[in-house]
């Protein structure tokens, strides 16, 4: 067990592998695995200063493609829960959702919340184009600010 847990972060090394694992990582972060991105990205940027653009737009894009992915989860759960019940779930926060439509996806960006919104705009039947283009804005927006922040609170030798 240990040989192979230390092949797979061997595998998964940011200098070797880089933008393939903030890919991967990115996006199983956007489901509703508890993972986080940013540090991925954040050790990609540091040990090649010069990755910076290019890691901030593969991240975004894993990241969107897994909201994305939520988005199918939330619309087949909401599917199967149709055919079980027979009846429309109406609480205040999916009334909230539905007021907004797909601009509520700006939000996926948020810790906690952000991938659960993407379930529940697909749950919603929101549609799936205008979402995933919101999603992607949202989390390029922060991936840019976190990286950038990070950057600045652990300067060291960046020089883009």
């Amino acid at each position: 067990m240990e040989a192979w847990l230390h092949s797979l972060l061997t595998a998964l090394a940011l200098p070797q592998y880089g933008l393939s694992t903030v890919f991967v990582v990115s996006l199983v972060s956007a489901t509703l695995l508890p993972l986080g991105s940013e540090p991925a990205v954040f050790g990609l940027v540091k040990l090649n200063a010069g990755m910076f653009w290019p890691a901030i737009l593969v991240a975004t894009a894993g990241n969107t493609i897994g909201g994305a992915i939520t988005w199918w989860m939330g619309y087949g759960a909401e599917m199967l829960y149709e055919r079980v019940k027979h009846k429309r779930l109406h609480a205040r926060a999916l009334d909230w959702l539905e007021g907004f439509g797909p601009k509520a996806c700006l939000l996926s960006w948020l810790p906690g919340v952000g991938d659960p919104l993407c379930a529940v705009a697909g749950w919603l039947k929101l549609p799936f184009w205008p979402c995933v283009m919101y999603m992607a804005i949202g989390k390029f927006a922060r991936y840019v600010t976190m990286t950038v922040a990070l950057l600045w609170f652990f300067p060291g030798q960046f020089t883009p």
